[in-house]
């Protein structure tokens, strides 16, 4: 009898952790004001099949939770609700994508996320056009090596390393190489338009 119930002890757990998938699910996509549609077109799931994921009513499959966890650009294991493993290390996958090596660091579904940019040198300053693009959201970025290049609407600025720059990404924009030389940058991004907030201790009064 004992053994009975011990074999039964995974699937009981496994189980209880489908279960809040639903949940979790739907609380994602509403803190980052996304719709059903808009999902859908994403991760080409169709509507009432996310519907369903998110009432409960219907089994989250592989396949249908690794779409949306890139489309939410979230781990695996934050949309199941994975226990912890004891292991404090953080286990850093790069992101290749327009000529660059983008290093998530933070692992939260919601609020700021940090990602850190290297751009590799090359042979000719100002090769890549670029591309300006537009979404929801608000950007902090701080050059630690390098000059980078950053047309922000209208506007063509070269940051230098140690400057920074924010701005609301409905405003179009692109990052590139100002010269041969590599790039190497920190990103702040808030999908819901969160700035960061810079706190200081204010210095002590002048003795009389």
């Amino acid at each position: 009898m004992v053994s009975h119930a011990t074999s039964r002890a995974p699937a009981a757990t496994t189980e209880g952790v489908l279960a809040g998938v639903g949940a979790r699910l739907r609380a994602l996509r509403t803190a980052r004001g996304i719709t059903l549609a808009a999902l859908s077109a994403e991760t080409g799931i169709s509507v009432s099949t996310l519907s369903r994921l998110e009432s409960g009513q219907r089994r989250p499959a592989l396949e249908l939770l690794l779409p949306l966890a890139r489309a939410y650009g979230v781990p695996l294991d934050d949309l199941v609700g994975a226990p912890p493993t004891g292991d404090p290390r953080i286990h850093l996958k790069p992101i290749r994508h327009g000529g660059q090596t983008i290093i998530p660091l933070s692992r939260g579904a919601t609020g700021l996320q940090a990602f850190k940019h290297l751009i590799a040198g090359g042979a000719a300053a100002g090769s890549a056009e670029p591309e300006p693009r537009t979404h929801e959201g608000f950007e902090w970025i701080y050059v630690l090596r390098g000059n980078l290049r950053l047309v922000l609407g209208e506007h063509d600025f070269v940051l230098a390393a140690g400057e920074a720059a924010e701005f609301d990404t409905h405003t179009p924009h692109w990052f590139g190489r100002a010269d041969t030389g590599a790039v190497e940058f920190l990103s702040l991004f808030g999908r819901q338009g969160e700035r960061m907030h810079v706190r200081a201790t204010p210095a002590a009064p002048p003795r009389r």
